[in-house]
C-alpha cells in the first residue's frame, strides 16, 4: 500500500511540474510575437528543402558505396537468378522514380515558397496531368506484379519430375532437424503425438510404418549440387520460417500442416568460399573479430564461409540462435556422408 500512494504521489508531484512548465512557456510570449510564416521563414524553409534534397542524394550515393559490398553473393540455386534479376529491376525503378518525384517535390516547394504579395493560383483540375500520374504507374506497377506471378509460379512449381532428393526440415524452438526419404525416396509418416523422447523418437516417426525404417535423422543439412531437392517443413510448436539466404529459399513452417519448396544448388560449398566477394567478406569479418577480441568483447577464432538455414520468423527469446549448417557438395560426396548415417531403424534398435 506504501509503494502505491509512493507511486501516486511521483505521478502527481510529474503532473505538477508539466503544468509549471506550460505555464512558464505561456508567460514567455509577447503580444508582438506572430505564429504566421514571414517572408523570412518561407525562404529558410525553402533553402532547408533544397538542403534536404541534396543530403537524401548523398546518403544514397553513400549507402551504395559502403553497404553494396555486404549483399548476398550470387545465387547457389536455379531460380536464384531470376528471383534477383527481378528484385534488381524493381529497385532500379523505384530508384529512378524515388530520384525525380523527390526533386520535383522540394524544388518546386522552394520554387513557390510563400512570398508578401504573392497569390497562389489554384487548379481545379487537370485531367491531363491526372491522366499521366495514374496511368503510368498503374502499367509500370501491372508489369511487375505480372512478371512477380510468373517467377512465383515457376519458383513454386513442387513436383516429382528429375527424380528430386526428398528432404524433410522439421522446426521447434529453437533448433532444426533434417530428415531425409533414405533409399526409397519416401518420406515415413510423422505425428507430434508420436514424439517418444526416451525412445529417441524426436519426430514422431511411425515406427510401424515401412516407409520410415531407412528414413535418416541428421542436425546438418547435406545437398547434392545439381540435383533438385523436394523440402518437406513441419513445425511442432510455434510458427517458424525456413530461410535459406544464398539459395533464394523461404517456406513457412506451420504446425498442423506440411509445407514445401524445392530448388536445386548449383554452387558447392568449396566453391562459394573461393568466389572473390565471399574470400573479402570472410577477411573483412575476421579483421572485425580479431579487433573485438583485442578489446576483450569477442572471441578471435577464425570465420570460414557456410551455407546456412535459418528461421526468419520470431518465434521466441532464442529466435536467433535457430539456424543449422548446410553443406552443399558433389553427388559421390554426398552419397558417402549419407552412406556413413544411422538409419530410423538403426537407431530404434540401439536404444532399445
Amino acid at each position: 500500500m506504501t509503494t502505491l500512494l509512493i507511486l501516486g504521489v511521483l505521478v502527481l508531484v510529474a503532473i505538477a511540474i508539466w503544468q509549471m512548465t506550460k505555464i512558464f512557456e505561456l508567460s514567455q510570449i509577447s503580444a508582438d510575437d506572430s505564429q504566421v510564416a514571414n517572408d523570412r521563414d518561407n525562404k529558410y524553409n525553402g533553402y532547408l528543402l533544397m538542403v534536404f534534397l541534396v543530403f537524401i542524394y548523398a546518403i544514397t550515393i553513400f549507402s551504395f558505396w559502403k553497404y553494396t559490398k555486404i549483399l548476398l553473393p550470387e545465387a547457389a540455386s536455379e531460380h536464384g537468378g531470376e528471383y534477383d534479376y527481378l528484385m534488381l529491376v524493381s529497385f532500379i525503378i523505384i530508384f529512378i522514380v524515388q530520384t525525380i518525384t523527390q526533386a520535383l517535390l522540394h524544388y518546386f516547394g522552394f520554387k513557390y515558397k510563400g512570398e508578401k504579395g504573392k497569390k497562389a493560383l489554384y487548379f481545379a483540375d487537370n485531367n491531363m496531368l491526372e491522366a499521366i500520374w495514374t496511368i503510368i504507374p498503374v502499367i509500370v506497377l501491372a508489369g511487375l506484379i505480372l512478371w512477380g506471378l510468373y517467377t512465383w509460379t515457376s519458383i513454386m512449381d513442387f513436383n516429382d519430375e528429375d527424380d528430386p532428393l526428398v528432404v524433410e526440415l522439421y522446426a521447434q524452438q529453437f533448433n532444426w532437424t533434417a530428415r531425409y526419404a533414405g533409399n526409397d525416396n519416401v518420406l515415413g509418416s510423422a505425428n507430434v503425438r508420436m514424439i517418444d523422447i526416451d525412445k529417441a523418437n524426436i519426430l514422431g516417426i511411425d515406427e510401424s510404418d515401412l516407409n520410415a525404417s531407412d528414413d535418416i535423422i541428421v542436425k546438418e543439412l547435406h545437398l547434392p549440387v545439381g540435383r533438385k531437392v523436394n523440402f518437406k517443413m513441419r513445425s511442432q510448436d510455434v510458427l517458424h520460417s525456413a530461410y535459406m539466404p544464398h539459395f533464394r529459399a523461404q517456406m513457412n513452417c506451420v504446425p498442423g500442416m506440411t509445407t514445401q519448396f524445392s530448388f536445386t544448388p548449383t554452387i558447392t560449398t568449396a566453391d562459394m568460399r573461393n568466389n572473390p566477394d565471399v574470400v573479402d567478406k570472410v577477411k573483412r569479418t575476421n579483421a572485425i573479430r580479431a579487433e573485438r577480441a583485442a578489446a576483450g568483447k569477442d572471441n578471435s577464432d577464425p570465420w570460414e564461409f557456410d551455407y546456412v538455414l535459418l528461421c526468419n520468423k520470431i518465434c521466441g527469446k532464442s529466435h536467433y540462435n535457430m539456424q543449422m549448417k548446410i553443406i552443399v557438395e558433389e553427388e559421390a560426396e554426398y552419397n558417402k556422408w549419407l552412406a556413413s548415417q544411422q538409419t530410423f531403424s538403426q537407431t530404434m534398435a540401439s536404444v532399445q
